[in-house]
């Protein structure tokens, strides 16, 4: 009983114990049950138009641009500026590819898979796909045999992980073709139902011929702007405000920063230099007599030995004289150039070898490999190899266009066990490939022109910054940055030491860098986490240490008053400086009023602007001068006009001929011309406005 006394004395408080536990454990369950919710928010690389982009999706994409390009331009290896720019191509092309979807979905736009098709593969191949080296016969053109070769070739059984690896590369390569073509015709539906909107009419075009008509030979007097000091013209800060008031929308601006920043840039040191002597100086002996020269340059060299043989064409430039000059076992170097030293032997001279040679096989499972011998055989007896591919090789796509593989490169892109068997075979002979997966039956069936080749290997090792030397360049970094906690305190140490503070202005979220420092988008996020004033620890960009401080921060919105008010005032002085020169010019026109006269009493020259007509863009060399370009037009001849305010300065001109048009009035064709102008534009036109007013979240500082 007397427990029961305490439950119900206590009853309240385990009413509320309770409930917090009970809510303690529905919370739990919910985020639980929620993570991946919460899981999939933190992966949101950004959101447009509500269609939400996990960083996994926009990783993965500009992987496959990455490849694209390192097929498209045969490079290896890409360097940070590179990459900064594909990732910004992929973000581009993925807003733009969203909104225009979303539009065409409106609209009933759509491309189907049967033209698609069409585009692809079948008549009427797309410009995207006809361009693309990977597609070129011998003689460079676009060849549709080569197209379904390659496109069939997707659908290989893998022998080996390697190729299993090289088919995925080429299946992701189509892929990303594939999907521009259809993004492409999709952009072409839209572009052409958006010309159909907006059309010139007649009086477009009369008006177009007519601005054209005329085109007038102009001689002109310029008193320019700088003529006057900005001293002498006073500018009320009122004026300013106002018209920063009034011109307000025109200073809209993304978020920023603006950083001061001071670089330490990582060099080698002269005990580098010695070093680096005294070490290829050890090595250039062995390099000479060694037998092992592929182990001992793929050891230490910057460039490695695969075997390869160079051409003319191929090899470095510096080492074409030596390397097609000498016999096998000929050594060069060291030689020091560049802060790179190069040694070079001729593993192999007087090589006459293809670049290029095509082949066909018959490829033969482990289960069928014992038919190797009799097909080899008859093969070489006068049997049909395509239709003995065609009833035996495992291989179906290349087996019903009689095993043909196609063309392969000296190593470029395939097994090398098969390109050196292929290279060494002259055309017609049959050779053998055995592996774990089976055996294939290959032939050459043609070859390029045989060309001088060597076999170089190459030992090349440029003098970096030792360990001891980076150390170096880090402690100063640090001990500049230990202590300084502000601006202030930033810059007079900076001065104190000699050290020069940079400035990288209007820095974006999506910067890739700042000004020309290699991988410091670390110093942009770290500028968008900080406070006004921060400074920064010491950043690793490379080969160059940065300490930063954040001098301003823009939100974004409009430019400050503060910030755009120099550019304002400027505006505003030239118009006053135009105010007087055009009244003092009227007083010396009513005077003298010829060129001649004005030019002297400026002590200027009288400069001409041939074939001016209302639609130029140019007037004369002073450029673009819109408002004298348009008061030319209407001027009589030979009579001296008023001052004009023009960009640069005032001009008085004097319009001496007109060169008339001979083209009769075509309303058909100038409606014609001003549709196919406004069709460049328009499309442009219409997706930044989407763009502009398109509700986007970009978090890739989150990410990158």
């Amino acid at each position: 009983m007397a427990l029961l006394g305490k439950i119900r004395n206590r009853g309240v408080l385990l009413i509320v114990v309770i409930g917090f536990a009970l809510f303690a454990f529905i919370i739990g369950d919910f985020l639980n049950s929620g993570s991946s919710y919460f899981n999939k928010s933190r992966e949101t690389v950004a959101n447009i138009a509500g269609d939400e982009i996990n960083i996994k999706d926009y990783s993965a994409a500009i992987d496959q641009m990455t490849e694209v390009y390192k097929i498209e331009t045969g490079q290896t290896e890409l360097n940070e500026e590179t990459m900064s720019q594909l990732r910004t191509s992929v973000w581009e092309s993925l807003v733009s590819e969203k909104l225009l979807n979303a539009e065409a979905k409106k609209l009933g736009l759509a491309v189907s898979a049967e033209e698609l098709s069409e585009r692809l593969i079948g008549k009427n191949i797309h410009p995207l796909i006809q361009q693309r080296r990977a597609f070129a016969g011998e003689d460079g053109q676009f060849s549709r045999n080569n197209l379904l070769q390659f496109y069939n070739s997707l659908q290989t059984p893998a022998e080996n992980e390697e190729m299993r690896v090289q088919i995925e590369k080429a299946k992701s390569y189509w892929m990303f073709w594939e999907r521009n073509v259809k993004v492409g015709l999709l952009q072409e539906k839209y572009n052409q139902l958006l010309s159909k909107t907006l059309t010139a009419n007649s009086l477009d075009a009369k008006m177009n011929y007519e601005a054209g008509k005329n085109n007038v030979d102009v001689a002109y007097v310029v008193q320019p702007y700088f003529t006057i000091p900005d001293s002498t013209v006073k500018v009320s800060d009122s004026d300013v405000k106002n018209l920063y008031n009034k011109r307000k929308e025109q200073f809209k601006q993304e978020e920023s920063r603006s950083i001061g920043y001071i670089a330490f840039s990582v060099i080698p040191s002269k005990e580098d230099f010695k070093e680096a002597e005294t070490w290829i100086n050890r090595l250039s002996e062995e390099f000479k007599t060694t037998a092992d020269v592929p182990g001992l340059v793929n050891s230490n060299s910057d460039i490695m030995y695969d075997g390869r043989n160079y051409s003319l064409a191929t090899i470095p430039a510096s080492l074409k004289d030596f390397a097609f000059g000498n016999p096998t076992g000929a050594v060069m170097g060291p030689v020091f150039q560049n802060n790179t030293y190069t040694m070079a032997r001729v593993m192999e001279a007087g090589i006459m070898q293809s670049d290029s040679v095509k082949l066909r096989h018959i490829y033969l499972t482990t289960n069928d490999a014992s038919k190797t011998d009799s097909l080899m055989a008859a093969i070489k007896s006068g049997a049909d190899f395509a239709q003995l591919a065609l009833k035996y090789s495992a291989v179906k796509q290349t087996a019903e266009k009689g095993g043909e593989i196609g063309w392969i490169t000296d190593g470029v892109g395939f097994d090398k066990e098969i390109t050196t068997a292929a290279f060494s075979k002259g055309v017609n002979e049959v050779f053998t490939i055995k592996n774990a997966q089976g055996v294939q039956i290959m032939q050459v069936t043609e070859k390029t022109a045989a060309r001088p080749k060597v076999k170089l290997a190459i030992l090349e090792r440029k003098v970096v910054p030792t360990s001891k030397t980076v150390s170096k360049f880090y402690n100063d970094a640090k001990q500049f940055v230990s202590g300084v906690t502000n601006k202030d305190k930033f810059e007079s140490k900076a001065k104190e030491k000699g050290l020069i503070v940079r400035q990288a202005n209007e820095i974006l979220a999506t910067s890739d860098k700042i000004s020309d420092i290699q991988q410091s988008r670390q110093v942009v996020r770290w500028a968008f986490e900080n406070d006004k004033g921060a400074v920064s620890d010491v950043f690793d960009c490379g080969n160059i240490f940065v300490v930063a401080v954040n001098n301003e921060i823009n939100k974004k919105g409009f430019a400050s008053f503060e910030k755009v008010s120099a550019q304002l005032k400027s505006e505003l002085i030239r118009d006053k400086k135009a105010e007087t020169i055009i009244t003092n010019l009227t007083a010396l026109v009513s005077k003298t009023p010829t060129l001649e006269g004005l030019a002297a009493a400026l002590k200027t020259e009288i400069k001409d602007a041939p074939g001016v007509n209302f639609n130029a863009f140019q007037f004369g060399v002073a450029g673009m001068e819109p408002a004298v370009i348009g008061k030319v037009t209407t001027l009589p001849l030979n009579k001296i006009s008023a001052p004009i305010k023009g960009v640069a300065g005032v001009y008085v001109v004097l319009p001496k001929n007109i060169v008339p048009n001979p083209a009769p009035y075509d309303a058909k064709m100038q409606i014609m011309q001003l549709n196919s102008r406004m069709s460049y534009s328009l499309a442009y036109s219409v997706l930044q406005s989407i763009k502009d007013k398109a509700d986007i979240t970009d978090n890739r500082l989150n990410f990158y």
